[in-house]
């Protein structure tokens, strides 16, 4: 019967794949920008310990909030199929609005670290 029911919404299932699919692209992202951050600091001929400390904790922070982006789209994809199979789907407001945080978070980082450059 879940064959039957998912073929019926080929194009809502394969829309939310993509959707799935980006999700792990911009936790990727978020992960390359806390590796490239580190990188770039440890790379540079300079040595101060403040900048070092906030250097590696955006590395570590972005790992993290990567790693929940993982979970939380993979939770949000399984609801969405559930939804959609129901016919009783509901948008995902507290994700985005979620993630909207976690995006602003990791700006304010790297932007607090390139302002202590100098």
């Amino acid at each position: 019967m879940n064959e039957i029911n998912e073929s019926k919404y080929i194009q809502q299932h394969l829309a939310n794949e993509r959707t799935f699919l980006a999700w792990i692209r911009t936790a990727i992202a978020i992960i390359g920008i806390g590796f490239l951050t580190t990188s770039l600091h440890f790379n540079s001929l300079q040595g101060n310990p403040v900048q070092d400390r906030i250097a590696a904790g955006i590395s570590v922070i972005s790992i993290f909030i990567g790693f929940a982006i993982i979970i939380g789209s993979t939770i949000n994809y399984y609801r969405t199929r559930r939804h959609i199979n129901t016919q009783t789907f509901v948008s995902a407001d507290v994700f985005i609005k979620m993630m909207t945080v976690v995006a602003t978070i990791v700006l304010l980082l790297v932007t607090v670290y390139f302002f202590s450059l100098n």
